[in-house]
């Protein structure tokens, strides 16, 4: 499987033999957070449709995935995100098949409906307590 950082806010996910690799169209690119968000959720959607062409007995070597995304302000975050597959091979009639199958992502899920946030400090060693006066 191969991710191509297309933009500062796009990526391509192609299936290509081999380990996962990450290539930029640039040297200046670099793989951020918001390529690693759209990763997860391009590598899962593709594994989840996969998996169903392998059991409809479909061919899935020419799909492709690409996965956009826009920010929004106040605060700074990602506020849409559009993901486009491009499957060639698959017959027309599978066509709404696929899309409901690409929706049942885990990650898809999640950010439709996300889940509870918490952020804490982890402390890595103990804070030294003042010692206890001597009892009178």
């Amino acid at each position: 499987m191969k991710i191509t950082l297309l933009s500062d806010d796009a990526i391509r996910l192609t299936p290509e033999p081999g380990p996962l690799t990450i290539e930029a169209e640039s040297v200046e690119q670099t793989y951020s957070p918001f390529h690693m968000l759209a990763s997860s959720l391009a590598t899962c959607t593709f594994s989840v449709m996969y998996s169903w062409a392998t059991h409809a007995d479909l061919r899935a070597d020419d799909l492709t995935i690409e996965v956009h995304w826009t920010f929004a302000e106040d605060p700074r975050r990602v506020d849409a995100i559009t993901l486009t597959f491009d499957w060639p091979s698959l017959p027309e009639r599978r066509l709404a098949a696929a899309q409901r199958v690409a929706e049942m992502c885990t990650i898809h899920t999640t950010l439709k409906h996300p889940p509870a946030m918490a952020i804490q400090a982890a402390r890595t060693r103990a804070v030294p307590q003042p010692a206890a006066a001597p009892a009178t």
